[in-house]
């Protein structure tokens, strides 16, 4: 074979490679979603991965739940006891099928509103968080104003009214606010449940199946009608760092189903949380006034960790650390502290404390301290200098003849 011949059957075989992986490179770079608006983001930070006509505003059917669950998070005790309203129920509704009049904890209603997604339970909650379906909407609007969710309009609590509508991006902050309870992201986290109040119990699923066929996902909320498509606020947990993702319109639970775990994948693969502080760990240092050589550490109180993009880095940088100090100073006593930056933007601030105790200095201490140091030392033997000249002349002075008893000395 000739070189020329060697040389294109080389650069055929590095074309077609090229060929081959410029799809896979691309499909890493961005996930494929064919719903009409998504987004992902990191919770901790607000950073978005990836959007896609995240700001529009669209009917989001039983994602409207959010709201209705927020305001009962805020109102009454989860362990009250309230009266199931009577609703009456279209044949394709969901509902935990209640009868009016009967008593179900706060706690079981929200299980049923947020798992099964039942209207019936969002009836009754909406009368006893407000007194009236019709005051509980002026309540969730108000709600979603304080929240800054601009293009968020609720009509029901249910979902059912198209009117009811919001955006991908609104979604994201209703959830984050909605994740700061606790019960709300154990409930959410859940295949199933039991609810054991009311006139009898009760076996729910969870509709939003991505948790129980994947361990990593944590919640949220489904959403499905005719106008509004389908939809799936999620939420999940990989390596420490949590993201929240929207989807909203997409044409089955199929495909409603694939776009959020491959929004979900795209960007846990591109956060990490990563030390910025480590516990006990010697940021700084401080001279110790009237102790020559010694300091004290300046250390951090507690491990910070933040997350990431993957490439970047954080960076440490020490704020007003004394030049001196002096006791006394109990240890744990604030001394300064250290920022945490990535890039050029400051992340968190942790206090830098001192690592052990400082006594007051003494008398003896600060004598010693001061006839060590230069000038100190310098007068110190000025003044020997002179003590011993005092002393020789003195002496001398002891030394000279005394005149004889009668004589007198010459002048």
């Amino acid at each position: 074979m000739s070189r020329f011949e060697v040389l294109a059957a080389v650069g055929l075989v590095l074309s077609t490679a090229a060929a081959l992986w410029a799809p896979a490179a691309r499909g890493a770079t961005r996930p494929s979603v064919s719903s009409p608006s998504a987004i992902v983001v990191e919770t901790s930070t607000g950073n978005v991965a990836y959007s896609r006509r995240a700001g529009d505003s669209r009917p989001i059917a039983s994602v409207t739940k959010l709201m209705t669950a927020l305001l009962t998070l805020e109102g009454p005790k989860l362990s009250k006891r309230v009266r199931a309203v009577g609703y009456r129920a279209a044949a394709v509704e969901s509902q935990i099928n209640l009868r009016a009049g009967e008593r179900l904890t706060v706690a079981d209603l929200l299980r049923g509103l947020l798992l099964a997604s039942a209207n019936d339970a969002a009836a009754t909650l909406a009368t006893a968080v407000s007194g009236s379906r019709r005051a509980f909407v002026r309540d969730m609007n108000q709600r979603a104003r304080a929240l800054g969710l601009r293009e968020t309009r609720f009509r029901d609590p249910v979902g059912l009214d198209p009117g009811s509508r919001s955006s991908a991006s609104d979604l994201v902050r209703l959830t984050s606010e909605l994740r700061r309870f606790a019960f709300f992201r154990r409930t959410v986290d859940r295949p199933d449940a039991t609810l054991a109040s009311g006139d009898r119990r009760r076996a729910i699923a969870n509709r939003n199946t991505l948790v129980r066929d994947h361990s990593w996902v944590s919640g949220v909320k489904t959403g499905h009608t005719t106008r509004a498509g389908y939809a799936l606020v999620a939420s999940a947990t990989r390596r420490k760092v949590t993201l929240v993702s929207v989807v909203l319109g997409a044409s089955s639970e199929t495909a409603r189903n694939a776009d959020t775990l491959a929004l979900l994948r795209y960007a846990s693969a591109r956060y990490r949380r990563s030390r910025g502080i480590v516990r006990g760990r010697v940021y700084a240092r401080a001279p110790i006034r009237y102790r020559r050589g010694a300091e004290v550490a300046l250390v951090a109180p507690r491990t910070l960790t933040h997350v990431v993009r993957r490439g970047q880095r954080l960076r440490r940088r020490v704020i007003s650390p004394p030049g001196e100090v002096e006791g006394p100073i109990r240890r744990g006593q604030r001394l300064g502290r250290v920022e945490i930056m990535v890039g050029r933007q400051r992340v968190a601030t942790v206090p830098l404390v001192a690592a052990i105790a400082v006594p007051a200095a003494g008398v003896t201490q600060r004598s010693k301290d001061y006839f060590t140091r230069p000038l100190g030392f310098a007068l110190a033997v000025l003044v020997l200098g002179a003590s011993v000249v005092v002393v020789l002349r003195r002496r001398a002075a002891r030394n000279l003849p005394r005149p004889r008893r009668g004589e007198v000395e010459a002048t």
